[in-house]
């Protein structure tokens, strides 16, 4: 015979089933999400960068590549066709004005030199000869022009003694017309040798003018010669370093060719580049700042060069400090222009996970654990980025390059 269930009895058991069956999800709810948390990607924390959103000055920049070039420097060229017989000092030697750097083949321009001053010694001797001829054609001209004067004259005396004689019967018309014509005669041919001695004075003061100018020449290429002679000892033009040197003896040089350089290293200038997107960016008087290892040099852009080439803008900056102990002659170092500043911005540590673009995401770090959050950035350098939006002061982001981690929301950081 059944018995009659107890209704307290049934709800006890209803709710023990109840209680069961939660207790049951619970257990498999704190699985899986035990199980989901431990399956979640992670990143060793000593294999990352970290840097904390703070306050403070963020000063925009156009990266560019400079190059440390001395102030002035001057450059040897070989002052003839020669070869390269000796060198006596070597790059990065100090020397004062005159020191001897190296010795040219002097052969060559010996012989020019000998063959100058051979063909000098004969227009010399031309002049010489000329003079002795000017005053031998004069002397004899003018004797003759003096001969000449004298038949007209004798010619004239017969010329009146003839038309004397007419008068009185003693001679005919003929004879004092033939008288005429031989003063006629005479008096042109005076003339002539009037002309001739004229010519003679002017033509021949003009062939030594023209000999005397030769000379001058010729002096002027012995005058030059010689002093390419004794260019073929290569010397230090002023007092510096010896910054480089054609070390290849033997070697045949073109005049013109460089032989060295000598440049004065107390005082230096900088030559740098950066890519043609930032030229509409760049303009004189900017400031800039010049990185060498633990120091850090400002100056200004003085000049912009009008030309761009491959793809680069060049442009030259004055050091407020050019004579720094620590710059040296083509010292290749990273140089930051200036072009704005923000004062009291959000900022953070520049790192690889910057890669341009004003918006991008970055992992903050909170409680072990690095979610990514979007950003907005807006002046950066070298240094660091300013935060315009998505972050606070205070907050702890990673700046390391995450390209592996592109896909993921989140990672869990591993302390060991």
């Amino acid at each position: 015979m059944d018995r009659t269930l107890d209704p307290k009895d049934i709800n006890r058991r209803r709710r023990n089933r109840l209680l069961g069956w939660v207790g049951l999800g619970a257990v498999l709810v704190a699985v899986i999400w035990f199980g989901l948390k431990m399956l979640r990607p992670t990143a060793a924390e000593d294999t990352l960068r970290f840097a904390t959103v703070e306050r403070g000055e963020v000063v925009n920049t156009i990266n560019a590549s400079a190059l440390v070039l001395p102030a002035f420097e001057e450059q040897i060229n070989a002052p003839v066709a020669t070869t390269i017989d000796e060198v006596l000092l070597t790059a990065g030697t100090a020397v004062q004005a005159g020191d001897l750097l190296m010795r040219l083949d002097r052969d060559y321009v010996q012989l020019q030199l000998d063959s100058r001053r051979d063909q000098l010694a004969v227009k010399e001797n031309s002049i010489g000869l000329l003079g002795l001829e000017y005053d031998r054609d004069l002397k004899e001209l003018s004797y003759n022009a003096e001969i000449k004067k004298l038949e007209l004259a004798a010619a004239r005396a017969a010329l009146a003694d003839a038309r004397r004689l007419l008068e009185i019967g003693g001679a005919t018309q003929e004879e004092v017309e033939a008288a005429e014509l031989a003063v006629r005669i005479s008096e042109l041919e005076s003339h002539k040798l009037d002309n001739q001695l004229d010519y003679a004075r002017n033509s021949l003061a003009g062939r030594k003018r023209q000999l005397q100018l030769e000379v001058g020449m010729e002096e002027k290429e012995v005058s030059q010669l010689s002093r390419r002679l004794r260019e073929t000892e290569v010397r230090a033009p002023r007092a510096g370093v010896v910054t480089w040197v054609n070390e290849n003896i033997g070697q045949q040089v073109t005049e013109g060719t460089a032989l060295a350089r000598v440049a004065n290293l107390g005082r230096y200038k900088v030559e740098a580049s950066c890519s043609d997107r930032y030229a509409d960016q760049l303009a004189v008087g900017l400031p800039v700042e010049l990185r060498l290892p633990g120091e850090r040099l400002t100056g200004t852009v003085s000049a912009i060069l009008p030309e761009v080439t491959e793809n680069l803008v060049r442009f030259r900056v004055d050091l407020d400090n050019p004579a720094h102990t620590d710059l040296r002659p083509n010292l290749r170092t990273d140089l930051y222009v200036i072009t704005s500043r923000v004062e009291d911005a959000l900022r953070v540590k520049n790192g690889p996970v910057f890669r341009g673009g004003r918006s991008q995401s970055v992992f903050v770090v909170r409680d072990g654990e690095a979610v990514r959050r979007d950003i907005r950035i807006g002046a950066r350098n070298g240094d660091y980025v300013e935060v315009e939006e998505g972050l606070q002061a205070g907050d702890r982001i990673v700046i390391s390059d995450l390209e592996a981690l592109k896909d993921l929301n989140a990672f869990k950081l591993d302390e060991e």
